[in-house]
């Protein structure tokens, strides 16, 4: 997060500019890391200390908020608290988003899987549409596991080449290994 301090007729010190930065943590924590820079202007208006905050976030969404106080910590916390409030709503939307996304596109997959299941029907093969995991295993590893399965097969990732690789039970009950070169 790029950060960029300024102070009308005021110098901002060090000290102004660390207590801003750990209250801003704060902000970056709760966004993962998505805020892309944060401008500050910091100013005194007779006995008020105002802060006015502006973050850049990812996907061009701007949070903005003017904080008041009678001293700079409560003006910075004030303006940091109204910017968080506007970084949950913001990241609640996101995961509500990304949530329907996700329902979307397992939806369209069984609807996928359901077309080619009635195709295969129609043309008078069956197909059955699963998801396997493959794990990296041995060859002796996925003898055992074929054995003690119902599968005609396991595909794994080969533990010594990081290759895939298919154990599959022969029509005459041996085991054979198809490694793909490569």
């Amino acid at each position: 997060m790029r950060l960029v301090v300024t102070g009308r007729q005021l110098d901002v010190t060090p000290a102004l500019r660390e207590r801003l930065e750990r209250k801003l943590a704060k902000l970056e924590r709760l966004l993962n890391d998505s805020v892309v820079s944060v401008q500050v202007v910091l100013w005194l208006e007779k006995q008020r200390h105002i802060t006015d905050l502006q973050a850049h976030v990812r996907g061009d969404h701007m949070l903005s908020a003017l904080g008041e106080g009678r001293t700079w910590p409560a003006s910075m916390t004030d303006a940091v608290d109204k910017v968080l409030q506007q970084a949950y709503t913001l990241k609640e939307k996101w995961q509500t988003r990304k949530r329907r996304a996700i329902g979307a596109r397992g939806q369209v997959r069984r609807q996928h899987d359901r077309a080619a299941a009635r195709t295969a029907a129609a043309r008078g093969s069956f197909v059955r549409v699963a998801r396997y995991p493959v794990k990296p295993m041995s060859v002796d590893d996925a003898a055992v596991r074929l054995e003690r399965s119902q599968e005609d097969f396991v595909l794994f990732r080969d533990a010594h080449s990081d290759r895939l690789a298919v154990l599959y039970r022969r029509r005459d009950g041996r085991v054979a290994l198809i490694d793909p070169e490569g």
